[in-house]
């Protein structure tokens, strides 16, 4: 690869606006922006979390899906282009079913937390819903694909269900939702 950032400052957002991969230029307050700009956030909490100790097979899957998310966050940067393919999709699924299928059936709704790389799971799985809505906002006067959205609700099952792997894998309990807890008190 050269040198494709020799200018970190280079003062042509500073009106407002922002260059896309083709060329063009939006402000930066766009929908597509702020899909972008949550892509990259989604990406973040998931580098957050590879910076816990993780078992290597969560860490190497982590580390696709942020190659995978940089890969999508170009896709909205050129409008028309195509990154996330089916494979992508059907990768997720299948690692929503390996990481599912030694979990116990919930009965209850979890709450975010147990250790610490479960919790930050969660909160990279909320990004990730508000991401998934992102999308659909865009999608609804420009063009997204099918497969990005998709990629993402897939994307934010499987966190949900990596985050209750890392909490067996560091001996800690789904922590379970009680309904009315605190009434009356």
């Amino acid at each position: 690869m050269g040198h494709r950032l020799s200018r970190i400052v280079t003062r042509t957002g500073d009106g407002g606006t922002t260059g896309l991969g083709d060329g063009s230029r939006v402000p930066k307050d766009s929908p597509r922006i702020d899909a972008i700009g949550t892509i990259d956030e989604l990406n973040s909490h998931v580098g957050v979390v590879l910076a816990e100790t993780l078992p290597p097979d969560v860490r190497s899957l982590l580390t696709d899906i942020q190659h995978d998310l940089f890969d999508l966050g170009g896709e909205l940067s050129i409008p028309g282009h195509t990154a996330i393919a089916t494979s992508h999709i059907e990768r997720l699924e299948s690692a929503v079913e390996h990481y599912n299928a030694d979990l116990p059936m919930l009965k209850e709704f979890i709450l975010p937390g147990g250790t610490r790389a479960a919790a930050l799971a969660h909160v990279a799985r909320t990004v990730c819903r508000r991401a998934e809505r992102g999308l659909v906002a865009l999608a609804v006067n420009d063009s997204v694909s099918t497969s990005s959205r998709i990629y993402l609700n897939r994307l934010s099952d499987l966190l949900f269900v990596i985050a209750r792997a890392l909490n067996r894998a560091g001996g800690a309990p789904d922590v379970l939702w009680q309904k009315d807890r605190n009434r009356g008190q």
